[in-house]
């Protein structure tokens, strides 16, 4: 079990390091006002008008980075920061949640397949390593019955939907950020300097999600380990 908690160290210390820096990357943007004047709001109202999408709402939601798309009541939940602020990192976010919105609207496959798999990663996340565990142990016990080595087979399968869901996300989160960035270019809608702000702060936004996925993989592979060990 020592190398369990030496990759989950591991695991959370570069986590709170991306998160860390993540934070420090919005403050530092935070300041830099946007030229134009307009709130987070203001900027995804704007990008959702100019991609031809009139039925998504934008609200203000509470909490700080709790900023997100949601697909089902089609609504842009925008941090209360982010929708009222008139600055670089609230008009980055505000754009990153409205590509999701298009990609939503062009049906975008990877988000497709995103939204399929919610319902079922939400359920299996909660059990799976429980799973994984409670196989070995009863597999320990049991010896040669085989029962606890597919309950923690079942396990595994449940892990690495999750696995396969944290892959999935990746390319929905860069594509979500191509797609603001590009918007706030092509629209002119933000100077060279307000535009490398936005784009280095969607640049740590993705690398949360990025570490999140490695950690994901990193914990299927050390529990498939510890399962296939357990057949020795």
């Amino acid at each position: 079990m020592m190398g369990f908690y030496i990759l989950i160290g591991a695991i959370s210390l570069v986590s709170w390091i991306i998160s860390n820096t993540l934070k420090k990357k919005f403050d530092k943007y935070s300041k830099i006002s946007l030229r134009n004047g307009m709130s987070g709001a203001e900027i995804a109202q704007k990008m959702l008008a100019d991609n031809g999408i009139y039925d998504v709402k934008v609200i203000s939601t509470p909490g700080r980075l709790t900023d997100h798309y949601n697909p089902k009541d089609k609504t842009v939940n925008l941090s209360e920061a982010v929708y009222n602020q008139r600055n670089a990192a609230a008009a980055a976010v505000a754009a990153h949640e409205v590509g999701h919105a298009v990609q939503h609207a062009k049906a975008y496959s990877y988000l497709t397949m995103r939204s399929k798999l919610v319902p079922v990663v939400s359920v299996s996340s909660r059990f799976s390593q429980w799973l994984v565990i409670g196989g070995l142990i009863l597999g320990a016990a049991s010896g040669a019955s085989g029962i606890g080595f597919y309950i923690a087979i079942a396990g595994l399968g449940m892990m690495a939907l999750a696995t396969l869901f944290s892959f999935i996300t990746l390319p929905v989160e860069y594509d979500a950020s191509n797609r603001a960035l590009a918007w706030l270019k092509n629209k002119n809608m933000v100077s060279q300097q307000e535009f490398a702000g936005s784009k280095d702060a969607l640049k740590w936004a993705a690398r949360t999600y990025l570490v999140a996925a490695l950690g994901s993989l990193a914990m299927l592979l050390y529990w498939g380990m510890q399962v296939l060990g357990s057949r020795d």
